[in-house]
């Protein structure tokens, strides 16, 4: 079974809502629009107020009677604009996307994972990476401008390769990093160097991480991971489950191949939090490495 595919899509890739770049400089439409737009705030946790299985959003003009600096514009959802804020603190019930988003409807996900990345490409965006003079939220929050040169940033995305690594029939390598508690795998993961292809990521990364040469690379997927502001590229390898594993840069603590049906008595368990006295326990439902694994062990 050495073809497969993701079952769903990924949790966090779920996203409905227009996002109406030809809004972003429009300050007219903005600002007829604020005065029903909906708001979400954000706090530095990456958390959101929720109630129940939905996200709770605030009025914009709680803020004032017209958009302010630093909120950032979401997109339309049916006919009212959203914006996203920072704030320091909230009230009430609040939650970040590990907890809620495997429950959040489609438009409600792809709002608040949009909202988490944006806002946290602009905490440590503040100062040009150019010039390094200071810098200033524009396209509502879309780009950042030097107020020395006028040089423009928009927002940065760190790519990262995903890969599950499989033997072309029953077995999958599974890697645990230092941090992780004893039984926590998952697949193997990495960022792409600069002049670096994805495929040729791919080879690197498992190479580094568990000394093992793999073979026919095939993409899965893809889905953003805003923490703070990645998306991850799902892909497919097979290896030699009989090579010897070496741990060359640190990152890995322990690897291991487990069988198909290990994998399933896993998934069967639920993820990390699972209080089972289990010898594997797997991802979240919202990481598409957990996504990866099903679509592995149904062989769709």
């Amino acid at each position: 079974m050495s073809r497969f595919q993701l079952s769903d899509t990924p949790l966090l890739s779920r996203a409905v809502v227009d996002r109406a770049e030809e809004l972003r400089g429009d300050a007219a439409a903005l600002h007829d629009g604020w005065s029903r737009a909906q708001l979400l705030r954000v706090d530095r946790r990456g958390q959101v107020p929720v109630d129940g299985d939905a996200l709770v959003f605030a009025a914009a003009v709680e803020l004032g009677p017209e958009p302010v600096p630093g909120a950032v514009f979401l997109g339309v959802r049916g006919d009212r604009h959203v914006w996203a804020v920072r704030v320091l603190a909230q009230t009430g019930t609040v939650a970040d996307l590990r907890r809620v988003g495997e429950r959040l409807d489609d438009a409600d996900a792809g709002l608040m994972v949009t909202a988490v990345a944006l806002l946290n490409w602009h905490d440590s965006a503040g100062f040009s990476s150019l010039d390094g003079a200071p810098t200033e939220p524009t396209l509502s929050g879309w780009s950042r401008i030097s107020t020395s040169t006028g040089h423009e940033e928009f927002p940065r995305t760190d790519p990262a390769i995903i890969c599950l690594v499989h033997d072309g029939a029953d077995r999958v390598l599974l890697a645990r990093q230092p941090v992780w508690p004893e039984r926590r795998f998952s697949v193997l993961a990495g960022f792409v160097e600069a002049g670096e292809s994805l495929e040729s990521c791919v080879v690197r990364e498992i190479r580094e991480e568990v000394g093992v040469e793999v073979r026919d690379v095939r993409y899965l997927g893809s889905q953003p991971w805003p923490f703070p502001r990645s998306v991850m590229i799902g892909f497919s390898a097979v290896a030699d489950p009989e090579h010897p594993l070496a741990f060359f840069d640190g990152e890995i603590a322990e690897a291991r191949w487990f069988t198909r049906d290990e994998v399933g008595a896993a998934l069967a368990l639920g993820d990390w939090a699972s209080p089972a006295d289990a010898p594997l326990l797997l991802p979240g439902s919202i990481s598409i490495a957990r996504g990866m694994l099903e679509g592995w062990v149904r062989g769709t």
